[in-house]
């Protein structure tokens, strides 16, 4: 069984120097914890994320980590030139000694993409270009590709991934037909959902895995995400995350309220709607155990990634949550046979 970490890198009080370093003592718990990978949000002019550059934080994490895996969940294709991604995505993976994961979509507030110019309603073909080039280009010395968005004649590809042919690659579904398609690719997968819907995801992904490759390639990671709050006592950990998880849920819909619509993915306003949609659990290691193990078996995952940070949770609180959870949940829980 292997975990991971998900962080939106949401903005609190801290002073911004302040705030980036002490996520980065956190990715060094993390490290030092046995997670698997830290993956990373992309945001823009939004306190949901303050880590609008994935390549610039990762650079750093890279160099306060030793076995961590990290990478962006996802890159927001429409708002990158693929040319300039594709040389962020080579210097980290052989910066870091191959431990970059990457993840690739097409932006998910329609808010931020119009931000930087680009119009919405292109933003899926956007995506299905860029990744088409930025995958050739990982294999090639030079860049030949004509498209609708970008053309590049005979462009010298001086660098290159570490992790060959490229870095792991992951997907965030919210469907079966998006999980059918992550799987034809081979991507790993990771879900916000709900245990019921993310089990409908897992079992596509698996048929269709199966259907392409049979059994003769190790199927890729099948994620669920929660957020996580681990505390010496139910009391204590209940009263911590109904503290800092509405202020997470305020930046979740900054945009919004300053520019009107909604989320793609709404979630509830406070933790007790995360609790009883079964999205989130804050509890003692023992009872977090027990939900967790619940959703892994429930969902058909293999791969559970955790939300520590979030809110207004300080670095002592993240850090003895970590503490906790991988002292006394990791070594108990089972994925999916």
């Amino acid at each position: 069984m292997e975990f991971g970490v998900f962080d939106h890198v949401d903005r609190n009080d801290l002073p911004l120097k302040d705030f980036y370093e002490a996520r980065l003592k956190l990715t060094e718990a993390y490290d030092q914890a046995g997670f698997y990978a830290y993956h990373v949000a992309e945001h823009h002019s939004t306190p949901i994320g303050m880590v609008p550059s994935p390549s610039v934080f990762l650079a750093a994490v890279a160099q306060r980590t030793r076995r961590l895996r990290f990478g962006p969940l996802v890159y927001a294709l429409p708002l990158h030139h693929p040319l300039r991604l594709i040389e962020e995505i080579c210097m980290l993976d052989q910066m870091s000694g191959g431990r970059l994961e990457i993840g690739f979509g097409r932006g998910s507030s329609p808010i931020e993409i119009e931000f930087y110019g680009q119009n919405p309603a292109d933003a899926q073909r956007i995506y299905a270009e860029a990744i088409d080039l930025i995958f050739q280009a990982f294999s090639q010395k030079t860049l030949n590709f004509q498209g609708e968005f970008f053309s590049f004649n005979n462009v010298p590809m001086e660098l290159e991934p570490l992790q060959k042919p490229h870095p792991p690659v992951w997907y965030g579904v919210h469907s079966t037909e998006s999980a059918e398609r992550a799987a034809r690719r081979g991507f790993n997968i990771v879900s916000l959902d709900t245990a019921h819907e993310t089990c409908s995801f897992a079992r596509r992904y698996r048929a269709i895995w199966r259907e392409i490759h049979g059994d003769t390639r190790k199927m890729p990671k099948i994620g669920i995400s929660r957020f996580i709050v681990v505390a010496d006592s139910d009391e204590e950990a209940v009263s911590v995350a109904n503290r800092a998880y509405p202020i997470w849920h305020r930046s979740f819909n900054h945009l919004f309220k300053l520019r009107g619509g909604a989320p793609v993915h709404p979630r509830p306003p406070d933790f007790n709607g995360i609790t009883d949609a079964g999205l989130g659990i804050a509890g003692t290691p023992a009872t977090v155990r027990e939900f967790l193990q619940s959703q892994l078996t429930e969902s058909e995952s293999t791969y559970m990634v955790g939300q520590f940070a979030f809110g207004d949770l300080s670095l002592t609180e993240s850090l003895h949550s970590v503490e906790l959870f991988s002292r006394h949940v990791m070594p108990a829980l089972s994925p999916m046979e």
